[in-house]
């Protein structure tokens, strides 16, 4: 039996006095798209560039395609493609020329019949003479990925890939890396699009270095329980504040002009609230019940974990002043 492709046990990394990633524990199998999420600041980039052997781990241990993180990183930088927010493609140099310079880099001798099948796969054929930097943002992109490919990695590392790109471009970036889960290429990635993440295989929320939970995107929102609905109001912001004072307290998030609302007790919190918004002159133009979202699932559970830490942090405190 195969080692998976990715296998992350206790990895940790430490800057000074900030932990970037903290104990994280991750197994991803052999031709999964497994898709990263969380805020600026979360760990997603840490622990990529630490799979990747860009920085070294403070602590904890990973295994790709089975190889030892700390030991064999040079048989697995051979087995890896990694795809940076600021992958380096050269201006100056024709989009032939670029898919070259990185198979020398990757020591890909008869690199040439490879160069066409991705230029056809990332339909770059018709550009190949063009200089980089006349490229467009999403054609940039597809390039980018062609360099990472050209010395046929089994596990790729993408770090918000089409983050910038247009919606046109987005959507064929994400055809191409369907063609590679085809091709058995496992795809570890982070994304600030949380419809891009509910095409992967699964997904984990990862915050303050902490990943929170994995799961695939259907069961994560399915751990939503109660009813949730959209409330439509002039006064959003106000309606807002008020929903989040009251001591009962609601799963209330703010989307533009509306408000998604996690409801346990929907016959009677809709009275409620309706009572509370008539008696503070906030106007409801519409209301209705939503399906539940990714973006929903995870401001939920990095609520919760808010919630958490401000219990801690105040047991502490007491805990100090008992002492």
């Amino acid at each position: 039996m195969q080692p998976p492709a990715v296998e992350i046990i206790g990895l940790s990394k430490r800057f000074k006095h900030t932990e970037a990633v903290r104990r994280v524990n991750l197994e991803i199998p052999r031709g999964e798209m497994f898709a990263l999420v969380g805020p600026d600041g979360a760990g997603k980039t840490t622990l990529l560039r630490l799979l990747c052997g860009i920085l070294k781990p403070s602590a904890g241990s990973a295994r790709i395609l089975g190889l030892d993180l700390r030991t064999e990183l040079s048989r697995i930088k051979e087995r890896i493609g990694y795809f940076s927010q600021g992958f380096s493609l050269y201006g100056d140099l024709s989009v032939d020329e670029n898919i070259e310079f990185f198979a020398e880099i990757h020591g890909v001798g008869e690199y040439r019949s490879r160069r066409e099948e991705l230029l056809e796969f990332t339909r770059l054929m018709p550009f190949r003479r063009r200089l980089a930097e006349k490229l467009s943002g999403g054609m940039k992109q597809k390039l980018a990925l062609a360099c990472t490919l050209i010395h046929s990695p089994g596990v790729l590392f993408l770090d918000e890939p089409t983050t910038g790109v247009d919606p046109v471009s987005r959507r064929e970036f994400w055809i191409i890396l369907s063609g590679l889960l085809e091709q058995g290429i496992t795809i570890l990635l982070t994304t600030p699009y949380l419809d891009e993440a509910e095409r992967c295989h699964r997904v984990g929320l990862i915050d303050s270095g902490r990943l929170l939970t994995t799961d695939t995107p259907a069961d994560l929102k399915s751990r939503l329980k109660g009813s949730l609905e959209e409330i439509v109001c002039p006064e959003v912001r106000k309606a807002y504040s008020l929903l989040r004072s009251e001591q009962e307290g609601h799963g209330v998030q703010i989307f533009g002009d509306r408000l998604h609302v996690l409801l346990r007790e929907p016959e009677r919190e809709r009275s409620a609230i309706r009572r509370l918004f008539a008696d503070r002159g906030i106007e409801i133009t519409a209301w209705r019940p939503i399906q539940p979202r990714l973006e929903n699932v995870f401001l939920s559970l990095l609520e919760a974990e808010k919630v958490s830490k401000g219990r801690d942090a105040s047991g502490s405190q007491r805990d100090s002043g008992d002492r």
